[in-house]
């Protein structure tokens, strides 16, 4: 699959998505992005996002799935969700 910006796969999306999306790509692996954050660009993305059991998010975007945990009770992700969220947004062909 081709990787495709954020900029081609939505015309005019908020700075704040940019900046979600260029967080999650950072090096040195953050560790303070905002699940919330992340989810609201999951969603500017396209992405179906549903409900699991407990603290599990489903998450399906251009044909890939995956299962997310939410972190609490903090609301930043920790610097292992960041990698597998980085790992996930590549393989559905968004990167920064």
């Amino acid at each position: 699959m081709t990787a495709v910006s954020l900029d081609d796969t939505i015309r005019g999306v908020s700075g704040k998505h940019d900046r979600t999306l260029q967080a999650n790509f950072a090096d040195p692996v953050r560790a303070n992005i905002n699940w919330s954050d992340v989810e609201s660009l999951l969603s500017s993305l396209g992405a179906d996002i549903s409900e699991g059991s407990g603290s599990r998010v489903r998450i399906a975007l251009n044909g890939v799935r995956a299962v997310f945990h939410r972190p609490h009770p903090e609301k930043e992700t920790d610097k292992g969700a960041v990698k597998s969220m980085r790992r996930y947004l590549s393989e559905a062909g968004v990167t920064p």
